[in-house]
């Protein structure tokens, strides 16, 4: 994993109030890659295998990553079985996560559109080792090896923001003939107060293949 200064937290999060964000500014850890492609601000990358703390909630995508947010930053600051605090890492990950409904045999609907917020997991830890959450909202998930085509700016991350980023996304992956295999995520690596033209956003798309 790469080490970069950086002050961990997410657009729009001014209201958490019970985080001292001064507390986390750290050097922290990032998940390491490799890039097989890249076009300007556009790659291709190689992610290894990690582990993520996950939260899903409901909501509009801006309340649901500070309502997923809190859930997450509970249990590494400590609100788990063990009472251990687990280091801060960058980005934080939201990603829309579609629940369906089961109607006539094989057909399926969806209803509703619930996000997944997610914090990486340092890399010394296995799964076996993680302090266990007592929250039984977060869940601590394997992500095996992925591939990602991948979108970074800089600016507010809004949603006229996001939808222009991921057209550019997907019109690079169109080009190169690559079929997305889940949602995009979203991935945050600065504080509230961080200046525009200094923060780094990314979106995420998984690729289908090799």
């Amino acid at each position: 994993m790469r080490k970069r200064w950086i002050f961990l937290a997410v657009t729009g999060l001014a209201g958490l109030g019970t985080i001292t964000w001064s507390a986390v500014a750290s050097n922290v850890e990032t998940p390491d890659y490799t890039v097989s492609s890249k076009s300007g601000n556009l790659e291709i990358r190689e992610y290894g295998p990690t582990i993520v703390a996950e939260a899903t909630v409901d909501g509009a995508r801006d309340q649901a990553i500070q309502r997923g947010f809190r859930i997450i930053a509970d249990y590494i600051f400590g609100n788990n079985l063990s009472s251990t605090k687990v280091a801060m890492t960058a980005p934080v990950i939201q990603q829309s996560s579609e629940k369906i409904a089961m109607t006539a045999p094989v057909i399926q609907q969806a209803k509703g559109t619930s996000w997944n917020v997610r914090f990486v997991m340092p890399s010394k830890y296995t799964i076996e080792t993680l302090p266990k959450p007592v929250n039984p909202k977060v869940a601590l998930i394997e992500v095996t090896a992925t591939r990602f085509a991948v979108i970074r700016f800089s600016g507010f991350a809004g949603q006229g923001s996001l939808d222009k980023q991921e057209t550019l996304l997907r019109a690079f992956m169109a080009e190169r003939s690559l079929v997305a295999a889940n949602p995009p995520q979203y991935a945050y690596y600065n504080a509230p107060w961080t200046l525009p033209f200094m923060r780094r956003n990314e979106i995420m798309i998984e690729i289908n293949g090799q």
